[in-house]
């Protein structure tokens, strides 16, 4: 064999192989270029301690990953994960904490690994809260002797709802239900009444904000029960806001009281209500107050066979 046909002009052989090599590497990536794709609605998966809980969490994420567009192909959300670790992660308004984004395929990366972000944390907490029954509308006529929440057995009497959620959410928080019918006959019960979950401020707590665990009360729905009798009348008498068991902050004083409502419609015996004309609220205490307070207090009448609006709202200027 003759060697000067493979070394004669070898750098041209040499570089005509170089280029054959880039042409097929070419022709191959035509076919099965690098490319990127984006994952939208990952489902994000939480690592929780056992005392805390996400406030508004994010729920999904967007993820963006590169590689072959065959392997591409096989990229969904399957086989990509997006999680929260917070195990020990501390309580906080704004506690930051990163997403950690991973998949299991060899040929894909994440272009994102890692994501920043900011979460509400707060204390996970459990508490008891009795179930008050509403004043219900009583038909004139008729005296109101009990009425009562009455939990699914074997939940004792009085009955209670256990909450789960957030400590900011639990303070001042009642439970409350409202009996539908109104009061016209010696006895009823009536099963299955939902709870209402009622902030110091009045209004209904928003269970549907969402967060990580779910907030959760039981037994969302209770029977309400209550015993009435005959021969009862009406009458109208004013609500009397008491002094407070302390003033306010050195340099402050009260100059205006205002309760809301300034009068209620109370039921009972006619023997009863011929010596009430007036109700005293209990006393609040504004120590350190610098501005205006207002207070929902409880209605305390002076006999048990009085029945009447439970709440009052006093505010002191």
């Amino acid at each position: 064999m003759n060697l000067n046909l493979i070394t004669e002009d070898w750098r041209i052989k040499f570089l005509a192989l170089g280029l054959a090599v880039l042409m097929l590497g070419a022709v191959a990536f035509s076919q099965n270029p690098p490319t990127q794709k984006v994952l939208r609605d990952v489902n994000i998966v939480y690592t929780l301690g056992p005392d805390i809980i996400v406030i508004e969490p994010p729920t999904k994420a967007n993820v963006s990953v590169r590689g072959l567009a065959d392997a591409l192909t096989t990229v969904n959300s399957g086989n990509i994960s997006a999680s929260f670790d917070l195990s020990k992660t501390p309580p906080g308004p704004n506690v930051p904490v990163n997403l950690i984004v991973s998949t299991r395929l060899k040929n894909v990366e994440v272009e994102k690994p890692v994501v920043p972000y900011v979460l509400h944390i707060d204390k996970l907490v459990t508490k008891d809260l009795p179930v008050q029954v509403r004043p219900p509308r009583i038909s004139q006529g008729w005296s109101l002797t009990k009425i009562e929440a009455q939990c699914p057995p074997p939940t004792p009497t009085p009955c209670s709802v256990t909450f789960t959620g957030p400590a900011a959410w639990v303070a001042g928080l009642t439970a409350k239900v409202d009996y539908p019918n109104i009061i016209n006959t010696t006895g009823q019960t009536v099963p299955s009444i939902p709870v209402q979950l009622v902030q110091a401020n009045g209004q209904l707590l928003e269970l549907t904000r969402q967060t990580q665990p779910l907030v959760r009360y039981e037994p969302s729905s209770v029977t309400v029960a209550y015993d009435a009798k005959p021969g009862t009348t009406l009458r109208q008498v004013v609500l009397i806001d008491a002094p407070p068991t302390h003033g306010p902050a050195t340099g402050y004083r009260v100059t205006s009281v205002a309760v809301d409502p300034i009068t209620v419609v109370i039921s009972g015996p006619p023997e009863v209500l011929v010596r009430i004309n007036t109700v005293t609220l209990p006393a609040v205490d504004l120590t350190g107050a610098t501005s205006t307070r207002t207070f929902q207090v409880s209605i305390n009448y002076p006999d048990s066979a009085v029945v009447g609006p439970q709440t009052a709202r006093v505010t002191y200027t």
